[in-house]
Parts: C-alpha cells; structure tokens; sequence
C-alpha cells in the first residue's frame, strides 16, 4: 500500500510539483493551503508523513505543528526559510522530525522521505530493553516509563534506540545525524542537541545528574541506564 502524504503549503504552484514529483515516486499525496483545512485533513487522512510549510496564512507552521503534536507523534518534516535557523529550533523544540530549507531540490525531499519512512517502519523482533522503570520496545516503537508510555515522536524514538541499543557506547552528534538521516546534513548539530533536550524531558532526565542519557561535552552522547537489552 502506498505510503500518503499531507502537504500544508499556501504556494500553488510548490504543491502542485509535490504532487506531481512525490506521486511519481509511488506516493499518495494530499495537499492544502489553509491550515485549518489542513488540520482537518490530517483527522480524516491519517497519512504517514506530513510535510508542513512555516508561512502560512492565518496560523503558522509552529501552531499547526504544536496542535498536530498534541495527538499524534506522526513524522514531520518543515519547510523553512533559508538560513533562518530560528525556524528550524522553533520547529524542532515543537516536535518535528526534520526541516528543509527552501528553495530545495525535491530529489531531496524525496531523499528525507524516505530516510524517515524507513527509520519508522523498521523493526526487530522481540527486542526489548528493560531499564528499571524504563521500558523500550524496538518492535512496538513504545518507550514505557512507570507504566506509562511517554510519546517520543518518530525521531526522538530513532535517537533513544541508537544510543539505548549499545549502551556506554559515545556517539557523537556526527554519528547521530548520519544514523537519524541517512544522508549527508548541513552544519546544524544544534538538531541533535534539541532532541536530546526533548528526550530528557519526557524521560524526567536531569542533564546534570542523568540517569538515561548522558552528554559527553565536545562529543556527543552516551546512553548510561542500567539493565539489557534481550532479542
């Protein structure tokens, strides 16, 4: 079954190439100009992927991306204004996946697409971490905390598993960006740090006295939670 895509983008012309280019890569894709019909698109749709512009009429990316985020751990990948890296924090501290800053060459958004659709759609039998009160179910995608599942989206789950999967193994935020992507990134670590400020908070990890996750100043990161990981 073909994977759908939702496109909230007000540029006419853009969402008909996103129509066009990604339908020819054997997606079905959905498109919308206004953001409330977008968010209204999204409940009715479903779809695996969302691609969402900043500039939007009425109601920007970040409100649209926040409201979506209070339902659904859906992937998202926004659309922002080059060289604004204000956008691109904005957008990652609200819980999107990804940002591609325009213009863009389609190739890559096709390229990030499918980068984020692997990443979520893979899974591994009977993996299991157990980290005290911490619980990872690779297969499931389900990170559990004192019983209660605490909803990392598509990229927070993908950055817990790498570093939870080889626990006291340093990955710096380099590896990081490869393993999220899978393709070459622009300089923007900073992404990196982001998602792990959201993991820790979800978790209720103090970066000063980490129980999970800990910071390897001038490196990157290291998962240090006590227990196994049994598949």
């Amino acid at each position: 079954m073909a994977n759908t895509i939702l496109v909230i983008e007000d540029d006419a012309d853009l969402q008909q190439l996103l129509k066009e280019y990604l339908g020819g890569f054997g997606y079905t894709v959905h498109s919308e100009g206004e953001p409330e019909a977008g968010l209204n698109a999204f409940k009715s749709l479903s779809p695996d992927v969302l691609i969402l512009d900043v500039m939007l009429p009425g109601m920007n990316g970040f409100e649209v991306c926040r409201r979506i985020r209070q339902t659904s751990q859906v992937p998202i990948i926004m659309l922002t204004a080059r060289g604004d890296v204000m956008d691109r924090v904005a957008g990652l501290e609200l819980g999107a996946d990804d940002y591609l800053p325009k213009p863009f060459e389609p190739r890559e958004l096709v390229a990030r697409i499918q980068s984020i659709l692997r990443r979520s759609q893979n899974t591994t039998i009977n993996e299991i971490g157990e980290f005290g009160p911490l619980r990872i179910d690779f297969e499931a995608r389900a990170v559990v905390l004192d019983g209660e599942d605490i909803g990392l989206t598509t990229n927070e789950f993908n950055a817990l598993a790498i570093l939870a999967r080889t626990p006291g193994k340093i990955f710096s935020r380099d590896d990081l960006m490869q393993e999220l992507r899978g393709l070459d990134s622009d300089s923007f670590n900073r992404s990196i740090d982001i998602t792990m400020s959201r993991i820790r908070q979800k978790l209720g990890d103090d970066p000063k006295v980490p129980t999970y996750i800990k910071t390897v100043w001038g490196t990157g990161y290291v998962f240090i939670g006590r227990g196994s990981v049994d598949g």
